[in-house]
């Protein structure tokens, strides 16, 4: 998996980088194919933005965009939904795969 954070204009300290690479860490529980996951924080006039792009396997990619007055606080309303996300691709993956032609039996009359 590939991992890049980018900031403009604005300063990540060692902590904050370590909390977002660590919550993309946790993203591996919901065993999607993660190919790519990009991190982009900028000040803005309001506050901060951050965005998560990630992109899997066989999906079209999940962009998640959070503004917030608080740096910290943007990153983990951000990161709470992108694991929503996440789960609820996982959750549609499975329970799509359960039945599939290969797996049912043709009963011959």
């Amino acid at each position: 998996m590939n991992v890049q954070v980018h900031a403009k204009d604005i300063t990540l300290q060692s902590s904050t980088r370590a909390h977002i690479e660590s919550a993309i860490e946790s993203f591996k529980k919901y065993s999607l194919e993660i190919t790519s996951v990009n991190v982009h924080v900028q000040a803005e006039k309001k506050g901060v933005s951050i965005e998560f792009d990630i992109h899997v396997a066989h999906a079209k990619p999940v962009v998640i965009s959070q503004v917030d007055d608080n740096l910290d606080a943007a990153i983990d309303l951000a990161i709470d939904r992108a694991t929503t996300a996440l789960r609820r691709l996982h959750e549609k993956i499975v329970s799509h795969k359960s039945t599939g032609m290969k797996d049912l039996e043709i009963l011959d009359n």
